[in-house]
């Protein structure tokens, strides 16, 4: 009896073997996954926004600046041609010119920390942006110029600005053909 257990016991543990093998060679796959430092987890809002609208003000306030902002929509596509059309600015079914309509309703300024850091862009020899300073851009905003050369879109064309809560971590001016 003790030989038939122990030749079942053996059986048994080369079965387990040849499973647990997979009947062949068992790989290990590790994969990299991206995740955005900004994708929303759990509740709440997003941790990062991203809006357009206008600069009216950016002054220096403690080791950054305080900025304070018109809030418009830049729209594009069937979104941008139906409200063109209820607004009167194109006939119906007629696309908007360049495939850009801007909705910008109420003109309330709303008030963002812009750090001394952030990542800034115009547009000062065609479409893609320069690299200035906020406190470049908070000269531009005032009426001068510290870059020595004009832009190629004045600042009213907009811009865009990445805020996390209630900080620009940049702001990026937008073309307009």
């Amino acid at each position: 009896m003790k030989r038939r257990d122990l030749a079942l016991g053996a059986l048994v543990a080369i079965v387990a073997a040849i499973l647990a093998a997979g009947c062949g060679s068992t790989k290990t796959v590790t994969k990299t996954v991206t995740v955005d430092a900004a994708a929303k987890r759990g509740v709440g809002a997003p941790l990062e926004r991203v809006e357009f609208g206008y600069i009216k003000s950016l002054v220096p306030k403690g080791s950054g600046f305080l900025m304070r902002f018109d809030p418009a929509w830049l729209l594009s596509g069937e979104t941008a041609n139906v409200a063109a059309a209820e607004d009167g600015a194109v006939e119906p079914g007629q696309p908007v010119p360049n495939d850009n309509y801007i909705v910008d309703e109420g003109h309330r300024l709303l008030t963002y920390i812009v750090p001394a850091n952030a990542r800034v862009t115009v547009l000062t020899e065609g479409p893609d942006g320069t690299p200035i300073t906020v406190a470049q851009l908070a000269q531009l905003v005032s009426g001068k110029n510290p870059l020595g050369r004009p832009l190629f879109e004045p600042l009213r064309t907009g811009f865009w600005i990445r805020v996390r809560i209630d900080t620009v971590r940049s702001l990026d001016q937008q073309y307009r053909p």
